[in-house]
């Protein structure tokens, strides 16, 4: 099974009366968010079901994936995501995740970090480093796993296939 924890693309601060969940993403997070949604239909980093925070600037990352999908995919919009973003998300991952083989998870930091290092057992010490550096919003980790159910999900036991920014990506992938 995999596993595609995306963090939600950068996001607008300029009005200081919206509330922390109702911020837009800003336009440089709108491009990075296309990039990046190009990137994975290129790759074939389809999810068949995607658990995304109730936060506008997840639902507005997500909107920039939809159109790049192929596949049948289940969408559930999940209050937690955002509620426990200063934890990570294994639980919710045990509990929504079910039998889907590609499981996407648009959500917040520290959250999608500390998801990411604590689900990863094996990677290249070059791509754990790079997310223990920073995982900068945009950003995508894919971890694979040898399980049926992610209610089977147990920390250290993925493989982190890879760790991708959209500054790593070319301007344009057409």
């Amino acid at each position: 099974m995999r596993l595609l924890l995306f963090r939600h693309a950068k996001s607008d601060w300029g009005d200081a009366n919206l509330a922390d969940i109702d911020r837009p993403l800003n336009s440089r997070g709108k491009t990075a968010s296309v990039k990046m949604a190009r990137y994975m239909k290129e790759q074939g980093l389809q999810p068949n079901q995607i658990l995304c925070s109730t936060a506008q600037r997840t639902r507005e990352t997500l909107a920039r994936l939809l159109p790049t999908l192929t596949q049948e995919t289940q969408i559930h919009l999940v209050s937690d995501l955002y509620q426990q973003s200063e934890d990570d998300y294994v639980g919710l991952i045990r509990r929504y995740g079910g039998r889907a083989q590609n499981l996407m998870v648009i959500g917040h930091n520290p959250a999608t970090e500390d998801t990411a290092l604590s689900l990863s057992g094996t990677a290249s010490s070059d791509a754990i480093a790079d997310i223990q550096e920073k995982f900068p919003t945009g950003a995508l980790a894919v971890i694979d796993f040898d399980i049926a159910d992610w209610s089977e999900l147990q920390p250290k036991t993925g493989h982190l296939e890879r760790f991708v920014k959209p500054r790593d990506l070319k301007e344009d992938l057409d």
